[in-house]
């Protein structure tokens, strides 16, 4: 999907990025709700468990939950499911009981593996175009825009 910006004049370049994340929050409700969910295939919130796994050997369910912006009792729920696929396995930690630590199986880390190689080649083909300078400053924009959310969220509470 391509999109045209107003020319140079006729648009600020701050309502130019704001309708750009639009487009962005669209595209993500898009592919979100696109989610099928049969027994044999993974949400895109449990790919997103998945992945915080295979960052880190292990997590405590509420470290996974604040990673994924979930609540714990929704990490709970997924984590059930994840398990009884045998892409996760949890324990009780032994410095504290109530912690319940969660890695990825064998298994669990092939499928990371596997959308991995599926999803990573498409990513820098989209960003291909862009140099190291821009790349950054994209990252400095979304970084500004999260905190701005959040300033915003925190004004209303």
């Amino acid at each position: 999907m391509t999109t045209d910006h107003a020319p140079p004049g006729t648009a600020s370049d701050v309502d130019a990025v704001g309708e750009s994340l639009r487009t962005l929050l669209a595209a993500s409700r898009r592919l979100r709700g696109r989610e099928t969910h049969r027994q044999d295939q993974l949400s895109f919130a449990q790919y997103g468990l998945l992945f915080s796994l295979a960052r880190e050997d292990e997590l405590a369910s509420r470290d996974l939950a604040r990673h994924a912006d979930l609540t714990p009792a929704t990490v709970t729920q997924m984590l059930d499911g994840l398990e009884a696929a045998g892409l996760v396995r949890r324990r009780r930690a032994a410095h504290d009981r109530r912690v319940v630590l969660t890695a990825l199986t064998d298994r669990g880390t092939a499928v990371v593996a596997e959308r991995r190689a599926q999803i990573e080649p498409r990513w820098q083909a989209a960003l291909a175009g862009f140099g190291p300078d821009e790349l950054r400053a994209a990252a400095a924009a979304m970084d500004r825009i999260a905190v701005f959310f959040d300033e915003l969220l925190e004004a209303e509470s």
